[in-house]
């Protein structure tokens, strides 16, 4: 199988210049990549960039408004959000999610506002939410078990997982997966390492994160979907499996988890 950047932003960058991370995600072995949403304002542009797709290589988009951005954009609702995921190649909601890096208290709320939207959205549509987590763990987990309990079971993936082994823990007994990013390269991530070695491997997805979070040995340099093979063939070696076969197993749970992207 082909690999799979679960998670990139190519709306950061020109036609031209996706033209060419195409050309160097092919050549890296990818199959298939996953532009995802910030603004749901955007969502156009999102779907747009699908149709930049190679023959040997296809991409997906998400819709969604990211927890930096609430303050920006206008609340949709879970209706709204459900109406956008109706274009073919739309195969995902989000990225949602909370972040309290930055910002004050009121804006946390409008997070979590935005963030139980983009939940409804994912129950009602049963498309996968993508999940931003940043110095939330206690309050993501305790939504995700709340709406859960309100109106049932959702798929759903915790993107760039840097957080604790509780809140992995909480997500998979939800059914969740957890997407790695290039963070797990890096020298000071022990602890992150410390995690993803007690996953369970038909839970984990990798991605890239792109154009941030370069893996070593690109680290400090702009990162692109073809740098999700250094990702891949390091999380391989740290739980003891071949890239073949870890590659092999991180596309089916793609297709499980996304299964819209047929």
């Amino acid at each position: 199988m082909l690999l799979v950047d679960s998670h990139c932003h190519l709306d950061f960058f020109t036609d031209e210049e996706i033209t060419t991370l195409l050309d160097h995600a092919v050549e890296a072995g990818l199959g298939e990549l996953v532009t995802i949403g910030t603004r749901i304002s955007k969502a156009d542009k999102q779907k747009h960039i699908t149709t930049l797709a190679k023959s040997n290589l296809k991409i997906w988009c998400t819709v969604g408004t990211h927890p930096e951005y609430v303050k920006d954009e206008v609340f949709a609702t879970s209706d709204e959000i459900s109406a956008l995921t109706e274009h073919p190649d739309v195969i995902g909601i989000g990225e949602t999610g909370l972040d309290y890096f930055y910002g004050e208290p009121h804006v946390f709320t409008k997070q979590q506002e935005f963030f139980r939207a983009h939940i409804q959205a994912a129950q009602k549509t049963q498309l996968p939410l993508c999940i931003h987590a940043r110095d939330a763990d206690d309050d993501i987990a305790r939504i995700l078990q709340e709406e859960t309990e309100k109106g049932g079971s959702f798929p759903f993936l915790i993107h760039c997982f840097t957080s604790s082994l509780s809140l992995a823990q909480a997500a998979l007994a939800l059914g969740g997966y957890i997407s790695i990013s290039g963070i797990v390269t890096f020298k000071k991530a022990q602890e992150l390492r410390d995690v993803i070695v007690q996953l369970p491997v038909d839970r984990i997805l990798v991605e890239t994160d792109s154009p941030y979070l370069a893996p070593v040995p690109h680290r400090g340099k702009q990162n692109e979907p073809a740098f999700v093979a250094h990702t891949a063939r390091y999380v391989a070696e740290l739980i003891g499996m071949s890239e073949g076969d870890f590659t092999n197993q991180t596309t089916e749970n793609f297709h499980r988890l996304f299964t819209k992207a047929t």
